[in-house]
């Protein structure tokens, strides 16, 4: 058995506007469960890429512990890659932005890494608006470790062996949006249509963008009883609007239902389309947001699509101003000018 993909492909794949086509953005055959939610958003995850035309070698990957955080084996091959300590994630992703804010920085989680072991961290990186995509695969189970009850398992949720969760669920779009994270979203791993928008659209967003991801583990928590089944997901989806990313200067025709249609402009140009379908919410109202969150919750459903987003919103390096050049690009004497400049910068605060 191999784990290495062939190289042969047809010679008349199509390319994106960069002359790439799909398989630049592939990684490694998986070697998680036939059927696993968190291979379809890996796909998802490569499918975006391709369309927006990233360069690969300007996109960090980046990982903490579990079935989730092996992903990035999957996707993006070519790009820089960094596996974390359980939980810490974070933490690499804020340092490795300092160092150099240039590249895209794209974590990938899981309900245990973040919401257990890494809560502390994802708090902070949230209100910090650090400028990166956090994708959570969200299976309500730690895969891992035979299925145990994550923090996200929802109360009254009946695992595989038949125990029943008898504590609330942790929230973390609901929690994020609390913090005042400036991009919150959430969907299904089965809805490929939805999901590719919103990663597009989280690429584009400058500052914090949550991607809480509804994953289903085939192999764990994938039984009659349990919320995070494809069955039971399928059956209490709530989509807040259907959404088509635009690109800048490109001319899409896109075609909706009747509905109510807003479109939102991201700060590069590109934009946001959005046939609204959930009443009484406002994407870019964080109390209306909330509310809908609230709402779904008391009516037994799973709301997904574009929860919240702030247009306007100011990242981690303009709240503490940084240098323009990238600390990564400095020499010596820049990085470390002195004592007589250390002394000048003293001065300024006696």
């Amino acid at each position: 058995m191999t784990y290495i993909k062939p190289k042969f492909r047809h010679p008349s794949l199509p390319k994106n506007d960069l002359g790439y086509t799909k398989t630049v953005y592939e990684g490694s055959l998986s070697t998680l469960c036939a059927g696993c939610g968190h291979d379809s958003i890996s796909a998802a995850i490569v499918q975006s890429c391709y369309e927006l035309a990233l360069e690969p070698h300007r996109i960090a990957k980046l990982s903490g512990i579990g079935c989730s955080s092996k992903t990035p084996a999957y996707f993006l091959s070519q790009s820089h890659g960094f596996n974390s300590v359980h939980g810490r994630m974070p933490s690499v992703a804020t340092g490795a932005s300092l160092a150099n804010k240039d590249l895209i920085y794209f974590g990938v989680s899981g309900d245990g890494d973040t919401a257990s072991i890494g809560m502390g961290q994802f708090v902070h990186v949230v209100r910090r608006n650090l400028n990166m995509v956090y994708v959570v695969m969200n299976n309500g189970c730690y895969g891992l470790t035979k299925g145990q009850d994550s923090a996200t398992a929802d109360e009254g949720s009946k695992s595989k062996a038949g125990s029943v969760n008898l504590f609330n669920a942790i929230d973390l779009p609901s929690l994020a949006l609390e913090l005042g994270a400036s991009f919150v979203a959430q969907s299904f791993s089965g809805d490929k249509a939805q999901l590719i928008p919103l990663i597009k659209a989280a690429i584009k967003h400058p500052g914090f963008a949550l991607i809480n991801v509804i994953s289903p583990c085939v192999t764990f928590n994938n039984n009659p009883g349990s919320t995070k089944a494809y069955d039971y997901v399928r059956e209490h989806l709530d989509a807040t609007s259907t959404v088509d990313f635009i690109p800048l200067q490109e001319e899409i025709s896109v075609a909706y239902e009747a509905g109510s249609t807003k479109s939102i402009e991201l700060h590069d140009g590109s934009s946001l389309q959005l046939n609204k379908l959930a009443t009484n919410w406002n994407p870019e109202d964080r109390m209306s947001a909330m509310t809908a969150m609230q709402q779904a919750k008391l009516d037994g459903e799973i709301l997904t699509g574009l929860i919240f987003i702030e247009p306007e919103t100011t990242d981690l390096h303009a709240m503490i101003q940084t240098s323009d050049t990238p600390l990564n690009t400095m020499d010596e004497s820049q990085l470390c000018p002195g004592s007589q400049a250390l002394e000048a910068l003293n001065e300024e605060f006696r």
